[in-house]
């Protein structure tokens, strides 16, 4: 039992697309960036320093791209987090998830992000705060006593309690029984919740999320000759006041990854500016006419997006999914009106959650899991 409130515990949701940190008790996470890792196989590669000092974005130094050491297979390899060390090019980087289906594929990566969480964003030293960290429904207990092995062996925390995504949603809305749809980066999925509870058998998934939308998107600007230059590739050079020429630059050491990663940077940026879910099934006749959207790219090559901007998101939308829901149910669908909300949902339920006085007898002490050991996660936290 953890009684301890006089410091705010810590709450961290880790999606597969960005991670979301914060104090409990604020309206949003003080800290988000992209939940990807750049990675470098020292194994691999001699000496990528010197092409580091003339690839990376303008003005920014070799002091603001973090590296992790860490120990896999043969050998070292340099981690990157963040998205000023991410913005940063280096020969033979690699762009990868620590997340795939919801499941982490390499805690070395998922370490790595949370010690940035900690030290970079929050600057805060984790053994002095309790932490309440996000889960997808799914989750096994093998990676819930992973977890709390890590934050208790590693970090030293007071206290930890996992939390599930779909309950958090609905704590924000300030709903204890719901039907919670969360589209996130990787996946689209539908938990009913009841009384605070997910009723696990009842969650259904679909891989079709952010993620997936973005990847339409360019792959549909592709198709019509539209070229994304990601920014490290190009230079501005004035020739005459007010006048620019593109400069390519070649990099031949740059992975395809990081080359996707860069592109798709841009590729969600036009998706979050022009792209709206249509009010009805999209319909190539009816949306053929609409305005264009403009759009100027990095290179500052400006774009014309047309029906794209409707038919990109309605791929979210299966109109047979209505006959999931009995015709005789009385359906309420809660979306909020604040952007900050629905981005940061599950963030902000873990917020109000970890705050509450009646919350603090419910954390999974350090004392408990020196007594009981990781497997006493599943009893504290439900």
């Amino acid at each position: 039992m953890y009684g301890g409130d006089e410091v705010s515990a810590i709450v961290i949701d880790l999606g597969s697309h960005t991670c979301k940190a914060g104090y409990a008790g604020e309206d949003a996470p003080k800290a988000v960036f992209p939940s990807v890792v750049g990675c470098i196989d020292e194994m691999d590669v001699d000496d990528t320093t010197s092409t580091e000092k003339n690839s990376g974005s303008a003005g920014e130094s070799k002091s603001n791209a973090k590296s992790l050491d860490t120990d896999k297979g043969k050998g070292k390899r340099k981690l990157y987090v963040g998205s000023q060390a991410l913005g940063f090019r280096r020969d033979n980087m690699e762009v990868l998830s620590p997340i795939k289906d919801g499941v982490v594929v390499d805690w070395d990566m998922v370490d790595s992000i949370w010690d940035h969480a900690f030290r970079e964003c929050l600057l805060i030293d984790a053994q002095e705060h309790p932490m309440l960290l996000a889960e997808p429904s799914s989750n096994s207990q093998q990676q819930r006593e992973r977890t709390a092995e890590i934050m208790f062996e590693k970090y030293k925390v007071p206290a930890l309690f996992l939390a599930k995504n779909a309950v958090l949603t609905s704590f924000a809305s300030g709903r204890a029984t719901s039907l919670v749809v969360d589209s996130g980066g990787g996946s689209t999925t539908v938990a009913p919740v009841h009384d605070g509870y997910v009723l696990q058998k009842a969650v259904v998934s679909s891989p079709v999320g952010g993620e997936y939308l973005t990847d339409c998107l360019l792959k549909s600007l592709e198709s019509k000759g539209i070229k994304i230059m990601p920014r490290y590739s190009f230079k501005r050079k004035e020739i005459r006041p007010g006048e620019f020429q593109i400069v390519e630059l070649d990099f031949p050491n740059t992975t395809e990854s990081y080359k996707l990663y860069s592109q798709r940077v841009i590729a969600s940026d036009i998706k979050e500016c022009v792209c709206r879910a249509p009010d009805t099934p999209y319909d190539e006749s009816a949306y053929s006419n609409i305005p264009m959207t403009p759009y100027e790219l990095p290179d500052g090559q400006t774009i014309e997006i047309g029906a794209d901007r409707f038919k990109i998101p309605d791929v979210l939308f299966n109109p047979s999914l209505a006959q999931e829901s009995p015709q005789a149910a009385r359906v309420k669908v809660l979306a909020s009106g604040n952007a900050t909300e629905r981005r940061f949902s599950v963030w902000i339920g873990g917020s109000i959650l970890a705050s509450l006085g009646s919350f603090q007898q419910m954390w999974f002490s350090k004392s408990e899991y020196e007594e009981h050991g990781a497997s006493y996660i599943q009893r504290k936290c439900p």
